[in-house]
């Protein structure tokens, strides 16, 4: 069913139509952009609805508020992040090339997305280097966390790996790659393929593949 507004100025909860979700996903982008050039804080209701040659009721029609907006933008950004590396990670044919996969995965989509880099840096991040975290110990950010320490697990259980801990593993090997990450959005001309293949190799000396 189409979505119909409610009584009293209220929306109702049907589907959205065809044109409010085109809708949506513009504004979507258009806060994506402003937020990776501009910045969170400078991320207005005002100047989204200027980008989308918008009002700002027209905004609020279809979010709320600004923190809707820009945690559908976030949530966007990392449902596209999980899902490249997740079809990645699919495709590989033993726990190794998964785990090999992996690294490689996250190191690609960052390299080839930098402005949703930029979105999670700014929303997630405190500060402007992207190494602090707005809420401490909120590591496994989209399950990320638990997804590399799964594949870990599995491995150790295929007797592909050696005996660790998988958290504490996953821990250093995702530190090592937002470290990189981090390093490369500060200086531009840091040769991120030739860091991938150094991180390939720290992983597979860590699991002991």
């Amino acid at each position: 069913m189409a979505s119909r507004r409610g009584g009293r100025g209220e929306k109702a909860t049907d589907t959205p139509t065809f044109t409010e979700q085109a809708r949506r996903r513009q504004l979507v982008e258009c806060t994506i952009d402003l937020i990776s050039t501009k910045g969170y804080p400078a991320t207005s209701l005002s100047a989204i609805a200027e980008q989308a040659g918008l009002s700002k009721a027209a905004v609020l029609y279809h979010f709320s508020s600004k923190d809707n907006l820009t945690r559908a933008a976030l949530d966007h950004v990392l449902g596209e992040f999980t899902a490249y590396v997740a079809e990645r990670v699919a495709a590989a044919p033993d726990p190794r090339d998964a785990v090999i996969a992996y690294v490689r995965a996250m190191i690609g989509y960052q390299q080839e997305h930098r402005r949703h880099v930029r979105v999670i840096t700014e929303m997630l991040l405190d500060d402007h280097g992207g190494t602090r975290l707005k809420t401490p110990g909120s590591h496994d950010t989209a399950g990320r966390l638990q997804s590399l320490a799964d594949l870990l697990t599995a491995g150790q259980q295929a007797g592909r790996f050696r005996a660790f801990d998988p958290v504490t593993v996953a821990l250093a090997i995702g530190g090592a790659i937002d470290g990189v990450i981090g390093h490369w959005l500060a200086h531009p001309e840091h040769d991120l393929d030739a860091a991938a293949d150094e991180l390939e190799r720290f992983t597979l000396n860590a699991i002991g593949a």
